[in-house]
């Protein structure tokens, strides 16, 4: 699913469905390639699940306006996406 709202302030919401229990892993990356935040990084069970992101990196800290990359990976699946902070 694509996140929700897109384009966001101050948080947006990651939806995405588990066939399976998988190893899933969402990192978000800033237009350089690098790494803003692990949202996720844990083995889940199969369904429907959700997560929100609240525009700060791993120290917390607000990150700024523009646009953003994250990646799902479950298992073998990997999907990219983008997203726009606006402030």
């Amino acid at each position: 699913h694509n996140d929700y709202p897109n384009p966001f302030n101050p948080i947006t919401t990651l939806r995405y469905d588990l066939p399976e229990n998988s190893l899933v892993t969402i990192t978000i990356y800033d237009m350089l390639g690098r790494v803003v935040s692990n949202l996720v990084s844990s083995q889940q069970n199969a369904g429907y699940k959700s997560i929100q992101w609240n525009a700060t990196n791993d120290r917390n800290e607000p990150v700024s306006s523009g646009l953003y990359i994250y990646t799902i990976q479950a298992g073998d699946y990997t999907q990219t996406k983008k997203m726009v902070l606006l402030k």
